[in-house]
């Protein structure tokens, strides 16, 4: 039984191990790789939104872009490299994705939509260090490419020395590898010894590209077997073929030697009964007897009629002579026209050579032609410098804007408008248009945010100071103690004044006048009213808070009034609590809460004049 090792990474090679253990095959897995997501920049993901097309390398490309939730442009038409790559694209973005027949990166640039795609804006979605050609070749294609980097594939222990003799343990035959990255993952830490026995296992690869990368690793051919993807169903596949093949190639040789002594003793049995038979002739005594001789007579008969069946058939030969006759002749008219055929093939041949020859002399015209142009356009690229490409100018302006105003990301839109200028500084005669880039960055960096939350905290502290805030009161001093000066006298010569005094106590009995001394506090408002102020102010915080967050500016500076007049008016000036509320108060009312500024890039117009 043939044990098959799987080195996916884990959670990736079940159901390839379950496919070949119902086949009949021992099968383990052993990942030696490890993905771990990455987190790009939002300028790294930006260009994910104008996107024209979007290439998937793998499953993991999709499962990590999903889980950073960045903005994508779903219209675009999207791409997998392989059949699972597809269908986790559907299943995650519901987006059916064009898929090659061939299910590696030189199928999926033999695609026809992929063929013209000069000034196509193309993200291709992939791990560290992969798929170097579809740059390469989208590129000089004319495409502007983005490369959205989302994960890497990590050894899962450093050296792979302990690997080896493990599965060299366990009887390993073939090794099923799907990257170029597992492959430095196996043969990085390798002894002379481990890589001998490596040479002898058999490797299932899921592209040319891993096939070559292995003869690189001093793997011959013969042992390496490429199927038609990274697909469950293509390595099973894969596999299961070869198996086959080296299972007939084993049992022919076994057929052979068995039928060898069969023939040789067919042959030696043959030789033993003529022998016998030759014996008993000769050991057999001639007697001549009656019944010899009745047996002589119908011998005599049964010759004769066998000499007139000869004779017969001798005259059946004489017309089967003709028929042979005439089948000559027409056998020689047949080869005089093969004879005529193969001229005229030669003659074909002769011609095709030529052409062939022609044509050989065309390509080589062309191919020196080719040449030279090439060569007059690297010298003429040489002496004007790197060219521009308008629409990678063109396209970073667009997401500039894009970011000003369906976002509201200032600082995204200045970021965009750094990396224009830095792709502009390489270039002669754009200084008028990098001055309005520069002029717009200025303004964009000037533009502070709103600090939303310290403000709201803020206004929440000055709730929870609401309620050791002292009302206003009146201070009434105490009753001073008066002397009696309507007291009646007892000099009969004082009746006018006694008269006056007795007036002065009736007046009195009905007006009275105090007189305090001290302090004694009585408040203005009632217990009930003093409370409604204490609600009204929080309400009026409330509504600030609320207009703070919903970005209604006018709300929230009213808010803000009705509360600093209600403490002025109904609370004692000269206490702290009150000094600090106050002052929180016309601090918040200082805040510029300029929510969506309005912001006009300058260079856009420098960019449409400087494209036409």
């Amino acid at each position: 039984m043939k044990h098959i090792l799987i080195t996916r990474p884990e959670g990736k090679g079940a159901a390839l191990a379950q496919q070949l253990e119902q086949a009949g095959y021992q099968a383990s897995l052993y990942p030696v790789l490890k993905i771990t997501y990455l987190t790009p920049t939002s300028v790294e993901l930006s260009p994910l939104v104008n996107a024209d097309k979007i290439i998937f390398v793998s499953q993991d490309a999709v499962h990590a872009l999903n889980a950073l939730k960045p903005a994508i442009n779903t219209k675009a038409q999207f791409y997998g490299v392989g059949q699972q790559t597809a269908d986790t694209i559907y299943e995650v973005f519901g987006v059916r994705a064009a898929l090659p027949k061939q299910h590696d990166s030189e199928g999926l640039l033999a695609l026809k939509s992929l063929a013209d795609v000069d000034g196509s804006n193309i993200v291709l979605v992939k791990g560290i260090g992969g798929r170097p050609e579809i740059t390469k070749t989208l590129k000089q294609r004319g495409a502007y490419l983005n490369n959205c980097v989302v994960y890497q594939r990590e050894p899962v222990e450093p050296s792979s020395a302990n690997w080896i003799d493990h599965w060299q343990s366990l009887n390993v035959h073939g090794i099923v590898i799907t990257s170029n990255a597992a492959v430095d993952a196996i043969f990085n830490t390798i002894t002379p010894a481990q890589l001998t026995w490596l040479q002898q296992c058999e490797f299932y690869v899921a592209s040319e590209r891993i096939g070559a990368y292995l003869q690189q690793q001093k793997i011959n051919s013969t042992h390496i077997h490429t199927a038609a993807g990274a697909s469950d169903h293509a390595m099973f596949t894969c596999i299961n073929q070869q198996g086959s093949k080296m299972s007939e190639q084993s049992a022919t040789p076994k057929a052979e030697k068995e039928a060898q002594p069969i023939a040789k003793n067919t042959s030696n049995t043959t030789k033993s009964d003529s022998a016998k038979a030759n014996n008993q002739t000769q050991s057999t005594p001639q007697k001549v007897s009656k019944v010899g001789s009745v047996a002589l007579v119908i011998s005599l008969l049964v010759a004769s009629g066998v000499g007139y069946e000869f004779y017969q058939k001798l005259n059946a030969g004489k017309v089967q002579n003709l028929a042979v006759n005439a089948l000559t002749e027409q056998n020689k008219i047949l080869q005089q026209e093969l004879q005529t055929l193969k001229s005229e093939q030669l003659s074909l041949q002769q011609a095709l050579l030529n052409s062939e020859e022609q044509i050989a002399m065309a390509l080589n015209e062309n191919s020196v032609k080719n040449q030279q142009a090439l060569k007059a356009a690297l010298q003429k690229v040489q002496q004007s410098g790197n060219t521009l490409n308008p629409q990678e100018v063109t396209s970073l302006q667009r997401m500039a804007e894009f970011k000003l105003w369906a976002e509201q990301d200032y600082s995204g839109t200045s970021a965009v408008l750094k990396r224009l200028d830095s792709l502009l500084s390489d270039h002669s005669g754009t200084l008028e248009l990098r001055q309005a880039i520069t002029q717009d960055i200025q303004t964009l960096d000037s533009i502070k945010p709103v600090a939303t939350e310290a403000i709201y905290l803020q206004l929440n502290s000055v709730i929870k100071r609401i309620d050791d805030l002292v009302f206003n009161a009146v201070n009434l001093p105490e009753e001073a103690s008066i002397s009696d000066e309507n007291a009646l006298s007892e000099d009969v010569s004082d009746w006018q004044q006694n008269i006056r005094n007795s007036w002065n106590k009736i007046v009195d009995s009905f007006i009275t006048i105090r007189h305090h001394e001290g302090v004694l506090i009585e408040p203005l408002l009632t217990d009930r009213e003093r409370h409604l102020i204490t609600q009204r102010i929080k309400l009026n915080i409330t509504q600030a808070q609320d207009a703070l967050m919903s970005k209604q500016a006018s709300i929230y500076f009213n808010a803000l009034n009705d509360t600093k007049r209600l403490v002025n008016e109904y609370f004692k000036q000269d206490d702290d609590a009150t000094k600090v509320v106050i002052q929180t108060l016309a601090n918040l009312e200082k805040e510029s809460l300029n929510f969506n500024p309005q912001v006009t890039l300058q260079s856009t117009q420098q960019v449409k004049e400087w494209a036409q």
